[in-house]
């Protein structure tokens, strides 16, 4: 049964107020659903957009080579000054991308995010 991408995209922003942006990006880098909070000031334009999801994916192949003995990756957040990155994969091909707030409560938006995708995809 397919995911509908742009209802999740959707319920993402009512789990926390601080979340600036939720999408979900396949493995050619396309983002395939989501986009910026209503009324949240634009910090990347598209070009950097494209950028930024290309980084996430790289980040996410970094350790799939010792998946093996560490495990596959759950989550991933890197702080920056403005904002707050967490990328969760979805699946194999599917990567959640959320921006927020950098006094977030990220662990609590990660355990929620999870809880989601687990539901979802039916583990």
């Amino acid at each position: 049964m397919p995911v509908d991408y742009d209802s999740f995209c959707k319920e993402i922003f009512q789990i926390d107020k601080s979340i600036r942006f939720a999408g979900v990006a396949n493995s050619k880098g396309i983002l395939i659903s989501g986009g910026l909070r209503d009324n949240v000031d634009e910090l990347l334009n598209e070009e950097d957009l494209k950028m930024s999801i290309h980084y996430a994916l790289q980040k996410n192949a970094l350790y799939t080579p010792l998946a093996y003995k560490i495990g596959n990756e759950i989550s991933s957040i890197t702080e920056f000054d403005k904002v707050s990155l967490i990328t969760i994969p979805i699946n194999s091909n599917d990567l959640c991308l959320v921006s927020t707030e950098p006094n977030a409560n990220y662990k609590e938006i990660v355990s929620v995010l999870r809880s989601k995708i687990n539901s979802q995809s039916g583990n």
